[in-house]
């Protein structure tokens, strides 16, 4: 059976998961790559170094974000969402922001490629200037699909 998600359908798989895909565009290429993100029902918040990505979601902030709950080829939930980056620059904010990642990506396994030991540095030195520190931004919800198929 194949079926539309509802909203909260679609809320509880974008917060049951960690790792979504965004897409972003510089106006005449797109850029799709794997993000980790905690949700909290009106944006994504996300890190990310420097690079190709962020400097296309500042030229051109808006954005799809895609994440999928896959069990078989004929048991699975999709969802899209489309929003607009926000880089979150004062530090009051972007310390909660990190926060809440963080206490999100802590509650689960994760792969070291999340970079949570290094949010944890992060998080213990916010005076550091020697390192780089990685763009911390959310993506604000405009608008929301899902799909399913399950036997």
């Amino acid at each position: 059976m194949l079926g539309k998600l509802s909203v909260e359908e679609i809320n509880q798989l974008l917060a049951h998961n960690i790792t979504g895909r965004i897409g972003c565009t510089d106006g005449e290429k797109t850029y799709i790559v794997p993000v980790n993100y905690a949700f909290n029902d009106t944006y994504l918040i996300a890190h990310s170094k420097e690079g190709m990505k962020v400097a296309m979601m500042r030229s051109h902030p808006l954005v799809c974000f895609q994440v999928d709950e896959i069990i078989d080829n004929t048991n699975w939930r999709s969802a899209i969402i489309w929003g607009a980056y926000e880089e979150i620059t004062d530090p009051k904010e972007r310390f909660y922001a990190m926060k809440f990642l963080i206490s999100r990506l802590a509650q689960l396994t994760v792969s070291e490629t999340t970079g949570l030991l290094d949010m944890h540095r992060e998080m213990a030195n916010e005076e550091d200037t020697e390192h780089i520190r990685p763009v911390v931004y959310r993506i604000r919800i405009t608008e929301r699909t899902g799909r399913f198929e399950k036997p």
